[in-house]
């Protein structure tokens, strides 16, 4: 593969940026829709307010970034800061915006909302030259910033609020009697049609699914990191589960692949074109490393889920992925050699460090 250098922003895909986005917006849909049944008004002001502020402050902050022509003429100069802002520069925060208000409690305040959002959208990327410049995903960067500023609404229930950002679910199996216990408490079919306690946007497989279906048959979405990171987190969880609760494997891989924002993540946030890798081998590590990082939290960190934690670090390794020297679109030995070893070594950490979790 030859490997040409060039400035920001990328394109990785085929596809247009345009396009995409609508796509992205389409298959969100349903995980909105959902949202909004479920929660009522409480999920529609929080969405509305996240777009406001994402799709305003990311207009005003590239008005700021492109010089004005030298003009006495206030239109002119207003014309001139924005002639290259395209309907990209509305429809990519607008995707990101819905992404970052998916992933918060229906009761969060609006405060804290218009911060992460906030946050997301000026650090996590008009800082970094703006579209297609970010290297961090924008909607994960903003619910880790109030979810470490604003920690007490997060590590503690008001108002029926759900705890850090995996739900009541996961967390009720970490504090509470054990899986047994809460498998009685949240039944399966409960989570995947949604009937949970839970983040906005991630409690409901069924509408998350339909989303993902849309997007791999538009090829909006890379099946490699959707196929990776969830194939991964499966198996590392269903070697957990062996150890913790051998006659209850298949529940207990279930629940945890229902709960929490590891299918959210995987459909709409790890698929980001551009803050995940550019070569297909390297899509697969990066599918890989998510997965597992997410699986680690659960099983051995202090938070219940880590999903945006994980992204966010997996996004850290995405230069070192996609270094010229080795990045390649052809699937070499050393690729299927370093992923088996890698796994195989996953698994046995897992394995031998589940037995005190139960």
């Amino acid at each position: 593969m030859q490997t040409i250098k060039q400035t920001s922003p990328y394109v990785r895909k085929d596809v247009s940026t345009k396009r995409m986005m609508i796509d992205v917006l389409i298959a969100l849909t349903p995980v909105v829709m959902f949202s909004i049944y479920r929660f009522g008004m409480d999920s529609l002001i929080r969405i509305l307010v996240s777009l406001v502020v994402m799709v305003g402050l990311e207009a005003i902050a590239f008005g700021m970034m492109h010089k004005p022509v030298k003009s006495d003429d206030f239109k002119e100069r207003f014309k001139s800061r924005y002639k290259d802002f395209t309907i990209n520069n509305i429809t990519a925060p607008a995707v990101s915006a819905i992404i970052f208000a998916m992933l918060l409690p229906s009761k969060l305040p609006i405060y804290a909302v218009v911060a992460g959002a906030g946050f997301g959208i000026i650090v996590a990327k008009m800082l970094f030259g703006g579209m297609g410049s970010n290297i961090f995903n924008i909607a994960a960067a903003g619910r880790i910033f109030i979810g470490l500023a604003l920690a007490d609404m997060f590590t503690g229930t008001y108002d029926g609020v759900d705890l850090i950002a995996g739900g009541t679910a996961l967390t009720a199996i970490r504090t509470g009697a054990g899986f047994p216990y809460t498998l009685n408490s949240y039944p399966l079919i409960d989570m995947f049609l949604g009937n949970i306690p839970g983040s906005m946007g991630e409690i409901s497989a069924l509408a998350i699914l339909i989303g993902m279906i849309y997007l791999l048959i538009r090829k909006s979405a890379d099946f490699r990191v959707i196929v990776s990171s969830l194939a991964t987190f499966t198996l590392l969880i269903f070697v957990a589960g062996l150890k913790l609760y051998p006659e209850q494997v298949v529940e207990y891989t279930l629940f945890h692949l229902l709960s929490g924002g590891i299918l959210f993540g995987a459909v709409f946030m790890i698929t980001d074109p551009v803050t995940s890798p550019t070569s297909r081998p390297g899509r697969w590590i990066y599918g890989i490393l998510v997965g597992s990082i997410v699986v680690l939290i659960r099983l051995f960190g202090a938070y219940p889920e880590g999903v945006a934690f994980a992204l966010i670090f997996s996004n850290m390794f995405v230069p070192l992925i996609d270094y010229p020297q080795w990045a390649t679109n052809k699937y070499k030995p050393a690729f299927f050699i370093g992923t088996s070893v890698a796994i195989l070594a996953l698994v046995a950490i897992v394995f031998f460090g589940v037995g005190g979790i139960a």
